[in-house]
This record gives structure tokens, sequence and C-alpha cells, in this order.
């Protein structure tokens, strides 16, 4: 696979440009890419040991998230799907609050009523995703286009895989933004499997990005295993939709290395010579080197900033852990502004049978 990006033809062809992610933010961005892959680990770990519910990990695709993430301006916003921990990760949320979600404790803004790792933070710029495939495209579309009409100079984001190219919701998402050229950067991270469906098996377009010339967007194909080769891509695509040169079609090509969830087993259907080959390509290892040969990072420094990660992963599990429960009556919450006299009634009922009285809190 090449290192270079490969651009499917259109009729408006961004500029050829250095677009690099500068050279005293990568270790940054290094520390960023470190924390995910120990988090993520963890966290898988502690759905298997019962601690959380369910997880979906994200290790091998460091690169393309905090790559895609650190090109766009902090004002855009993100669409996730449920795997973008490298992203939130970038915008800065505390790992105790992803905690918090996972757990589904009083500390989660959504109050226990999303499946772990659906995730959403107004601060942040993250939208809550969803598990039904795709739904977010045509959600970030239309921000998009809010956002062109009132002038903001943003661009929106929207996370998915190679499965969701075959969903109703990419397709009618792209064909809109197409037509009337919304700022949107549609990131594609092809991981090589739908759960258990291999690429191949998915569809005939020689690459994902192809399916961009159907509707007259850009499109383009990116090693997103190279952090440098998806910001400079994200940059690209980012810097075309704010001149008006309408969205992208980005598919950054990675593996996954563990399962599709916490729920599935990939020794069934994945073969370990593949698994190798790409682990050999390990998108952490690659940058850890390159630091440490640019002299940006020494073995000592490295490895302090390991213990460091590790110990900060802890901490907050710690804390998360520590949270009490969602209170059982916030069910009753943010369903209507003025409760009405039945629904008052049904939470004096149901704070009775917990043995809480009827005060409310």
């Amino acid at each position: 696979m090449a290192d270079a990006t490969q651009a499917i033809p259109s009729s408006a062809e961004p500029p050829v440009r250095p677009l690099e992610i500068p050279r005293l933010e990568l270790p940054r961005a290094y520390r960023t890419m470190v924390l995910a892959r120990l988090f993520d680990d963890r966290c898988l770990a502690l759905q298997r040991q019962g601690r959380i519910g369910f997880y979906v990990p994200m290790g091998g695709q460091e690169a393309a998230q905090v790559g895609c993430t650190w090109a766009l301006d902090p004002a855009d916003w993100l669409f996730p799907a449920y795997r973008e921990l490298g992203a939130a990760l970038v915008r800065g949320v505390p790992l105790t609050l992803l905690l918090d979600q996972f757990i589904g404790n009083s500390g989660d803004l959504l109050k226990g009523r999303q499946m772990p790792n659906h995730y959403g933070y107004p601060k942040y710029r993250i939208v809550t995703g969803s598990s039904p495939v795709g739904t977010q495209i045509s959600h970030a579309v239309g921000a998009a286009m809010a956002a062109k009409k009132k002038g903001h100079a943003i661009v929106t984001v929207p996370f998915f895989g190679d499965g969701t190219t075959s969903s109703n919701d990419f397709h009618a998402g792209l064909n809109f933004a197409g037509v009337f050229q919304a700022p949107t950067i549609f990131f594609c991270q092809n991981n090589q499997w739908a759960i258990s469906l291999p690429r191949s098996r998915q569809t005939r377009s020689e690459t994902l990005a192809d399916k961009a010339v159907a509707y007259g967007i850009q499109g383009v194909v990116v090693d997103g295993m190279d952090v440098h080769a998806v910001y400079r891509a994200v940059k690209a695509a980012r810097d075309r939709a704010l001149r008006g040169d309408g969205p992208t079609l980005i598919e950054a090509q990675v593996y996954r290395f563990g399962p599709h969830s916490s729920s599935d087993d990939p020794k069934r259907y994945r073969p370990e010579e593949d698994l190798a080959a790409w682990k050999a390509r390990d998108p952490v290892t690659a940058l850890q080197h390159e630091l440490l040969e640019a002299g940006l990072l020494t073995a000592e420094s490295d490895a302090a900033l390991w213990d460091a990660a590790r110990a900060e992963i802890a901490s907050a599990i710690q804390e998360a852990e520590a949270t009490a429960p969602v209170d059982p009556l916030s069910m009753f919450d943010d369903v209507l502004a003025r409760p009405t006299p039945a629904l008052e009634a049904q939470r004096a009922e149901f704070a009775t049978w917990l043995g809480q009285g009827e005060t409310r809190t």
C-alpha cells in the first residue's frame, strides 16, 4: 500500500501543497495514540471482568482517528459511530467522563440511557453516536448545511466503517452533500471487516472511495496506518470544504487488531496471518520509531510516557468506579419540560416502591 494519497478524479481538484503535522506537535500526537492504545486494551479487560457491560475496541486505528481529528479545528463537529476513542481523546474528553458513560453511573451525562461507547459531549463538539450504522452521516450533512447557511466556517465529520458504505444513509447523505456542496468530510475507516464480512464480499468497487464519483464529490484513498498521510488528507479536505469546493470522501485503509466488539470472536473468521501482517505496520510503533530517530523521544522518556499513561488510566478507573450509580428516578426526567400529573404520579409511585419517598431529587 502506497503512503501517498491517491485521489479519485473530480471536477474540483484541491491544490497540491505541503500539509504536515507541526514537528513540535508530534510528541503530543504520539502520547494521545499511546493513551488510546492502553485505555482501549484496559477497557476491553474491564468488560471481560464484568466491570463494563459492553465495549467496542479500536486498536490498530489510532493513527487514522488521531490524524483525522488533529487536522480539524476545535469548532468542527464530530459525528462518531462507536469506535472513535482516539478522536475523543484528541478533543480532550477526560478518561473519567468516558468511563462514566461506559459504566453508566451518575457521572454519565447521558444518565445511563445509551449503550457503552455511544457517547456524546456538546462541550467537545461530539454528537452522540448510535448503533444503527450510517445514521450519523445524514445528521452530519444536515449540520454542515446549517453551519453553511449561518456563515460558520466549520466542517462536520462523520466517522464510519467499510460496512456502512453499503447502507442507505451513506448513499442518501453523500448524494445530498454532493448536490448542495455541504462542507462535510466523510471519514471511512476501512478496517477490512464489517463484523465478520470481509471487504472483498461486500462490494465490487475497486476502492470504497470510488463511490464518491457517483455523487460528483472528491474521493481519496489514504494509508490509515500513517498519521501523517491521514493528517494531510483531512487538512486538504477541510481546506476544500471551506473554499466552497464541496465535500470529500476519505477512505483510510486500516486494520482492526481486536474483535468487532466484546461480543465477537474474530478467530472464527479472520486468518491469523492477515492480522500478523497488519500488526507489523502497527501505527503506534511506527510513530514511536520515527520520534526516536528524529531525537524527539528517548527510550527513557518513552518508558516514562507509557508509565504515566497507565497511571492516568488507573486513577480514572478508580474514580469512575467510586462514583454512585444513576438515580433510578432520573428515568422520569427529560421527558417533558412540564411533567403531566400522570407522570408525576408514576414517579411518586416508583419512588415509594424504591423506598425513597416522594421527594423529587
